[in-house]
């Protein structure tokens, strides 16, 4: 028989909040997403500002799961920092630009404006000319030409009737980055209603435009555009041209034999094809660089260990705006209101808490890193120990989980440059007698490039050669370990090396 019941029972387990999931969130965002993040929170929350950390400044310490003191209110006490630049002055106070005398003299590149009869506009009884006053700052600035832009100039004076122009604007939108229409003709054909000799005809007029090689459908056809655009196109070219696969792969023996000419003549062939450019369309793409943001800098102490500081630029902090929020609670006339403000304030307060807590335990994981890889920093990769996450975690007394989050798109400003945080933690290969602790994977991988690159073309190394080489040094490796490094740093094998240093050595 099924009974119900009521029984009280009592259990632990864990919740994750929707704080604890936006304290997770801003663990594991890179400098530059961290900064869009907390652009988006100051929009949504009228209760928080900006605020800037003196440069040098070490985040307060938070404990894991404490609460700021509460104040009489029942509010929570959030300490605000002072406006300061990061030179550390203040930034209040009267300011004024150094605009110069009246008198100065007006050079090329000068920010002062210049009236037309060469008078210093900012001095005497000198006015802005009534152009000047309803100019637009930004009428000057044109948008950098585009592909499609540049191609759909040439198309308008190349074709003279509708249907052809229409044409012409279709292909131009199938060219690729790279300057290619790898659209097939016939599905250009069904999908304008059109004979395929028709797209043929205009795509042979648009294969004459500029730069040289676009709108070609393959690399073969490309360079055989560009060598006809330089009268260099002939039946020994042709054939040249459609053994690409054997140019890359170096065999000159074979292309000897079919394009019918001699070694010299082939590497004059050769010579002219790498003066030519297989991607017309990339000198018209205009992509975005994203400045990298380390988010901890390491510099050697006064006593000469290295020390892990957080970057003031990718620290960001914020603040709770109290005087705007007492003013705000003073007007609040109903419930809904209060409660709104109530729920921003609690929201404001969790974010900086968090935000702070984020700067502190990626301290101290960089700390720990610093600690453990010194030897990287004073003689470089060659001597990178093995570490994992589980180190790093026991070290600062932090689960393994926290430690990844940290170590996740974060970077490190070195003076051997700047480096992830992820570059650090690296496996460990054996070491081949018992006396020496294990080596690093990176270490080993660096190891093997230089043997690469010291290879002669008469001695090339192979895989089985390289782990002779190491096993010499001590590092106890097998070969397919080497294998799988040399593909991972984009080396290829022997034979394809040795084909092509010999060529390199020939040309």
């Amino acid at each position: 028989m099924l009974h119900l019941r009521l029984e009280p029972r009592q259990t632990q387990k864990i919740v994750i909040t929707p704080q604890l999931r936006q304290a997770i969130k801003l663990l594991q965002l890179s400098a530059i997403e961290l900064q869009a993040y907390l652009e988006n929170e100051l929009r949504e929350n009228p209760l928080l500002v900006a605020d800037e950390r003196i440069e040098g400044e070490a985040p307060p310490e938070s404990g894991g799961g404490e609460s700021a003191p509460l104040n009489g209110s029942g509010e929570t006490d959030v300490p605000a920092f002072d406006a300061r630049d990061l030179s550390g002055a203040d930034i209040g106070g009267d300011w004024e630009p150094d605009i110069g005398s009246p008198g100065d003299a007006v050079y090329e590149g000068d920010f002062r404006p210049v009236s037309l009869d060469g008078v210093n506009g900012w001095g005497g009884n000198a006015k802005p000319s009534a152009a000047s006053e309803g100019a637009d700052p930004l009428a000057s600035l044109s948008a950098p030409l585009t592909l499609a832009d540049h191609l759909s100039e040439q198309a308008q004076l190349a074709f003279s009737t509708p249907q052809d122009k229409l044409t012409a604007r279709y292909l131009i939108d199938l060219v690729d980055a790279d300057g290619y229409i790898r659209t097939p003709v016939e599905d250009v054909a069904d999908a304008l209603s059109a004979s395929a000799e028709e797209i043929e005809r205009i795509l042979g007029v648009m294969k004459t435009f500029d730069p040289p090689g676009i709108c070609a459908r393959d690399l073969s056809e490309c360079l055989a555009l560009q060598l006809k655009e330089k009268g260099r196109f002939d039946p020994f070219m042709e054939r040249l041209l459609q053994n690409l696969d054997l140019v890359a792969a170096c065999d000159f023996q074979r292309l000897k034999k079919l394009c019918g000419v001699d070694i010299a003549d082939l590497q004059e062939m050769i010579g002219e094809l790498r003066q030519l450019n297989p991607r017309p369309g990339a000198a018209f793409q205009k992509a975005d660089v994203e400045m990298l943001v380390p988010d901890v800098i390491v510099k050697r102490g006064r006593d000469g260990a290295w020390r892990a500081e957080l970057n003031p630029t990718g620290a960001p902090s914020l603040a709770v705006d109290r005087a705007y929020y007492t003013a705000l609670k003073a007007r609040c006339r109903s419930d809904a209101d209060r409660s709104y403000l109530s729920d921003r304030l609690s929201a404001a307060n969790w974010l900086v808490k968090s935000l702070e807590q984020r700067l502190t335990t990626i301290l101290k994981v960089a700390t720990a890193l610093v600690e453990e890889q010194a030897a990287f920093f004073d003689h470089g990769v060659r001597h990178l120990r093995p570490l994992n996450l589980r180190q790093i975690a026991t070290k600062i007394g932090m689960h393994e989980s926290t430690v990844s989050r940290v170590t996740s798109n974060k970077s490190i400003a070195t003076p051997r440059g700047i480096f992830e945080m992820k570059y650090f933690f690296t496996s460990a290969i054996p070491a081949a007698g018992s006396s020496r602790e294990a080596y690093s994977s990176e270490a080993v991988r660096d190891r093997i490039k230089e043997f690469i690159c010291n290879e002669t073309p008469a001695e090339i190394l192979s895989d089985d050669r390289i782990v002779t080489l190491l096993k010499a040094e001590g590092i106890d490796i097998a070969r397919r370990t080497v294998a799988k490094y040399r593909e991972a740093l984009r080396i290829p094998s022997s034979s394809t090396r040795r084909r092509q240093k010999r060529a390199a050595f020939a040309a």
